[in-house]
């Protein structure tokens, strides 16, 4: 069994030193270190990339250590969550320090789901009680007529040029160094013109006919089972809709060596969509194993439909 050490600060303006204290021994020990930081505690953390490469390299019976439950979860939905992963893979969570420093907040024991959710809502109201403090000094300062957060990086003509050298293939990275600006500024202008959005699926033509022609009745989308990586399967646990959860909530679990996938039955069109809603890890932020397994997916969803064109 490994340790393995999770940090997370807020803002840009904080350190991790009080975590690190918390952690001294495990790290004069070497235990691997991930950390997220800058990252907001709304970001769930399947969705957080130090998180994520933690559990890509995560074997079954590892154990992740925090400082505090706040480096993880803020809200019950997010201990419900959380657990679920950690469970699915065979981890472990424990709190360094503190009262709940014995506990093992990923057992599937009553007593400890109990404890955790009870640990939750205190967190919760406390997010709560910052959120309403933050919003009651935002609204004072703007009727005291104070200009609230940073000047824009990119002004309106240097993010239109951004966003069209994107449509034309230039890198994220790329533009960044052009504009001498962090790559989270170059996504955020491209997220606020929609650049990065995925193009819709196109439905699948019956065979011969061209778009737009009359379409003969087609039979009833018929069941298709594929295998949907780990990785995609987490954050869709979290992420996915409601239809997209239900069948993952039906579905088994295949575990290999120290991986996972899920098996997936549906339609084509929740295949689509479990691909579509996913599309983060298919982004240039992510790891290589979690691109991997996007392109993987989408191999098996092309190879089906295929196959289903032909039938």
């Amino acid at each position: 069994m490994t340790d393995r050490l999770y940090l997370r600060h807020s803002t840009d303006k904080q350190t991790n030193a009080r975590q690190l204290h918390a952690l001294d021994s495990l790290l004069k020990s070497g235990a691997p270190t991930y950390e997220d930081p800058a990252t907001s505690s709304r970001v769930y953390a399947i969705n957080r990339t130090g998180f994520r490469r933690l559990l890509d390299e995560a074997a079954v019976g590892d154990a992740i250590r925090i400082a505090d439950a706040a480096r993880l979860f803020r809200s019950t939905k997010d201990v419900i969550q959380i657990r679920e992963a950690l469970q699915r893979r065979g981890l472990h969570l424990h709190i360094a320090t503190g009262a709940w420093s014995g506990f093992d907040l990923a057992a599937d024991d009553p007593q400890t789901k109990l404890f955790v959710t009870m640990l939750a809502g205190v967190l919760e109201f406390q997010r709560d009680m910052i959120s309403e403090n933050t919003r009651e000094g935002v609204a004072a300062a703007e009727a005291a007529g104070k200009t609230l957060g940073r000047p824009a990086a990119l002004d309106e003509d240097q993010a239109a040029a951004a966003v069209a050298a994107y449509h034309q293939g230039t890198a994220i990275k790329a533009l960044a160094r052009q504009h001498q600006v962090d790559p989270k500024t170059i996504r955020r202008v491209l997220d606020a013109a929609s650049a990065r959005e995925l193009p819709e699926i196109p439905e699948l033509q019956a065979d011969g006919a061209e778009p737009g022609e009359p379409q003969p009745t087609p039979e009833p989308n018929p069941d298709v089972t594929l295998h949907l990586p780990g990785l995609l399967a987490d954050q869709l646990h979290a992420a996915g809709d409601e239809a997209v959860r239900q069948a993952l909530a039906s579905s088994r679990t295949i575990r290999r060596g120290q991986g996972h996938s899920v098996r997936l039955t549906g339609p084509l069109k929740l295949h689509y969509a479990a691909l579509q809603q996913s599309a983060t890890l298919a982004a240039e932020t992510a790891s290589p194993a979690e691109r991997k397994a996007h392109r993987v997916y989408t191999t098996r969803i092309t190879a089906a439909s295929l196959g289903v064109a032909q039938r």
